[in-house]
């Protein structure tokens, strides 16, 4: 089966009355199969809502029970052979489903002694019994229910759920099997997502458009430059979409989990692990890992997050192949790296770009200043932090909880700092993209930040090449990387965090003592010096 309705960003803050509610055809099914799941669920300690015939009124569904579904997290269909037969049911589907896609909400049917196909495309006794029910209709009201009944029926049964045949297993370990899962869903905890979410809906947003139909397995790219926001966007989507898959996993930091050859079959072993639910499974080498997550998962619709990879060899063996998983499976990528992604041949990418001024100076103040509120005093002390950050997530925080509490001359003297010493742990995370380099790209890197960022593509080629370097591939590199851009004029641009971080690597690299206080013009002089050293050797 192919999809789950999905939730909204929002709907993940909604405060649930119920966390199930049972939609099923009481003569069919009440007195022994929901009722056993009912109790089920009840001693897991799942509150579900069932709906007794008082709570009827006709065929209308009364305040109480849309009241019941429109708080209910999780709506269980039970569909069986006389389901359609009550209007009722048919009444209540269509306002599970819209409730679905208004508010957001998930949805499992249940497939009990009835084939999936029969009510998905209407065959069988579903085709005679609507067929009864549009026989009585003689205006457009009615006319219109029947094909509303139509279409909730199809769009029920195209999600995933459970099939029930008799002698095809235990009821009890069916039950089991899927009060198990619920229990999994609703306790579930989250991924860590920094509560201020400042610009973060419109990203998620931007990913979200990216995952299609879920008729195909969708691999999708997230990049951009360190400290952009990649890991908070992949962590937000994944805690919106993840209940709707048969199994998901999130596999953090892979750039430094997967150091060694152990670190990736570890990174193995906790893909199947938390995919399948099964703990202790072991993977003895990577090779082995590959065919194994290919035969466990090719059937299954996952939901798999790959977090800062680095390298084209991490993805061959943690997702080779969209045929390694079933059909809807979305598989998430984020990296610093668009080049490694194209390798890959994932063709759908979203690129984190910087903040807006509003966005940034929003994001500051809440770090900076007590429930965000600004000093008038404390004002141009935020637009220059927000002017120095050039929208950089990461640095907006590192700043801002740094001058908290500070004073309006102790913030001037720690900008003043800023903007000849990048912060240390801004400078780290960047230089992480700087040392991923090849020498000639290193090389190329660091005469762009000290003398050449704004510069006219045309006019530096010649000088980089001059001095030695495979300026084409250089650059691509860097673009790739977020490193560098080149824009519509053909000049070069590079984000003022990251050319201080060039400029503080040469400072750091240099062993030439100068009695010169301007940290700037000592990088300046040092690149100055060495391409006159070079010249003259």
């Amino acid at each position: 089966m192919a999809r789950r309705i999905s939730l909204s960003l929002s709907s993940s803050h909604h405060t649930w009355i119920y966390d199930v509610f049972l939609n099923f055809r009481g003569e069919d099914t009440r007195f022994y199969f929901t009722d056993n799941l009912y109790h089920s669920l009840c001693q897991k300690g799942i509150h579900t809502f069932i709906d007794q015939e008082g709570l009827r009124k006709g065929e209308e569904i009364t305040p109480a029970l849309f009241h019941a579904i429109q708080n209910s997290r999780i709506s269980i269909v039970v569909f069986s052979k006389n389901y359609a037969s009550s209007t009722f049911c048919l009444n209540e589907l269509v306002k599970i489903l819209e409730c679905a896609k208004e508010e957001g909400r998930s949805i499992y049917p249940i497939f009990y002694v009835v084939d999936p196909s029969e009510i998905r495309y209407q065959t069988g006794t579903y085709a005679e019994v609507l067929s009864k029910h549009e026989a009585k209709f003689h205006n457009d009201a009615d006319n219109e229910k029947a094909k509303k009944w139509r279409k909730a029926l199809q769009e029920a049964a195209n999600l995933s759920g459970w099939h029930f045949q008799h002698g095809s297993g235990s009821e009890y370990e069916f039950i089991e099997k899927i009060v198990v899962e619920i229990f999994t869903k609703i306790n579930y905890i989250p991924l860590y997502v920094p509560n201020n979410g400042i610009g973060l809906e419109n990203a998620v947003q931007g990913v979200k458009s990216l995952l299609g139909d879920g008729s195909a397995v969708n691999m999708i790219g997230i990049y951009g430059i360190g400290g952009i926001g990649k890991t908070t966007i992949a962590r937000a989507l994944y805690n919106t979409i993840f209940w709707h898959y048969e199994g998901s996993c999130f596999l953090p930091d892979i750039r430094e989990n997967a150091i060694n050859k152990y670190g990736i079959v570890q990174l193995q072993e906790i893909l199947l692990s938390e995919i399948l639910k099964e703990e202790d499974i072991k993977v003895r080498d990577i090779n082995r890992g590959i065919p194994l997550i290919k035969r466990r998962l090719e059937r299954k619709k996952v939901l798999l997050v790959l977090d800062d990879v680095d390298k084209i060899e991490q993805l061959k063996v943690l997702a080779g192949e969209c045929d390694w998983f079933g059909s809807g499976s979305i598989i998430i990528i984020t990296t610093r790296d668009k080049h490694l992604l194209e390798a890959h041949g994932v063709v759908n990418l979203y690129e984190v770009k910087p903040l807006h001024v509003e966005k940034a100076l929003e994001l500051f103040n809440r770090h900076a200043f007590k429930n965000g509120k600004v000093d008038p005093a404390h004002m141009n002390i935020s637009k220059r932090a927000v002017s120095y950050a050039c929208g950089l997530p990461l640095a907006l925080e590192v700043i801002g909880s740094h001058l908290f509490g500070k004073s309006l001359d102790e913030c001037r003297s720690a900008l003043d700092k800023y903007e000849s010493i990048p912060h240390e742990k801004i400078h780290e995370i960047l230089k992480i993209s700087y040392d991923g380099l090849e020498e000639n790209e290193k090389g190329i890197f660091l005469d762009i930040a000290c003398f050449f960022n704004t510069c006219e593509l045309g006019n530096v080629t010649p000088l980089l090449k001059a001095h030695g370097f495979h300026v084409e591939d250089g650059l691509r590199v860097l673009v790739d990387r977020s490193l560098i851009k080149i824009d519509s004029s053909d000049f070069l641009r590079m984000h003022d965090l990251i050319r201080d971080t060039g400029r503080e690597i040469v400072r750091k690299e240099s062993t030439i003592e100068l009695d010169v206080v301007d940290y700037g013009l000592t990088r300046t002089l040092f690149m100055f010096w060495r391409k006159i050293r070079d010249l003259i050797k």
